[in-house]
């Protein structure tokens, strides 16, 4: 007897309705829907994560110390590699799709983003066996990382939606990305990963560009091809401005 053929392996198909975000002056934020299916002949429960991430930003930090009576800033804290945007959206809670583990390894959800504070790392051999990563902040490090994720949810930057991707249909699925008024300029990265059993078992990945255009573009690309010149442009129209300000009220 010839033994059965084991069912294909589940694949997820996905697309963005637009792939390009053109930002001007009177730029009010933009919905993008994100639309795709999942292939699946034995047809098995599966869950759908939507994770998207805009360009890396450096985030400088300081904290409020009192000292004889007077508030003083604290040195800083530099946080790199952590994204201008990030949104987790999937089709039901996170932790009830996969592990810890898994959603770690993957960078699923805000709370296994890892954004890390490079200035405040040091490496050290431990058991003689390998070098690993110690963080001098110590267990500050997670005061100061919930600080940095708080200020950017208050900006409407980071998002987690544990009901944001819908099966419209079986097999089709739905999601909507909102870029807020203050989404950073540049190449964004859209995962889209395929969940059964707890484990990922197919993913896509979908680009998003967003860019400045008119008048605000032809600035910005001045200003960070030519910044001197554009500092000078800056500081004879500051002094130019002043002089004509001066100059009214001197006629009043």
């Amino acid at each position: 007897m010839i033994p059965a053929a084991a069912p294909p392996p589940a694949a997820i198909s996905a697309a963005l309705t637009d792939t390009t975000v053109q930002v001007s002056s009177d730029f009010r934020g933009a919905r993008i829907i994100l639309y795709g299916a999942v292939f699946d002949a034995s047809a098995r429960p599966s869950d759908v994560v939507v994770v998207v991430r805009g360009p890396e930003q450096p985030i400088r930090l300081t904290r409020k110390h009192r000292v004889a009576g007077l508030w003083l800033n604290s040195r800083p804290v530099v946080f790199q590699g952590a994204p201008g945007f990030y949104r987790a959206a999937s089709s039901r809670p996170l932790e009830e799709i996969a592990t810890f583990g898994t959603l770690r390894r993957l960078g699923a959800g805000i709370d296994h983003l890892a954004i890390n504070a490079p200035e405040e790392q040091r490496t050290e051999t431990r058991y003689g066996v390998r070098d690993v990563v110690v963080s001098r902040l110590g267990s500050d490090y997670f005061v100061w990382r919930r600080a940095v994720v708080r200020l950017k949810q208050r900006a409407g930057l980071y998002n987690e939606d544990d009901r944001g991707v819908r099966f419209v249909d079986r097999g089709l699925f739905r999601a909507e990305i909102a870029l807020p008024t203050g989404a950073p300029t540049g190449v964004y990265r859209a995962d889209i990963l395929l969940f059964q059993d707890g484990r990922a078992v197919s993913s896509r990945t979908r680009t998003l560009t967003v860019e400045k255009v008119g008048i605000e573009r032809a600035l910005y690309v001045w200003a960070h091809v030519r910044p001197w010149s554009y500092g000078l442009a800056s500081m004879a129209f500051a002094m130019l401005a002043g002089w004509a300000a001066s100059a009214a009220f001197r006629r009043d």
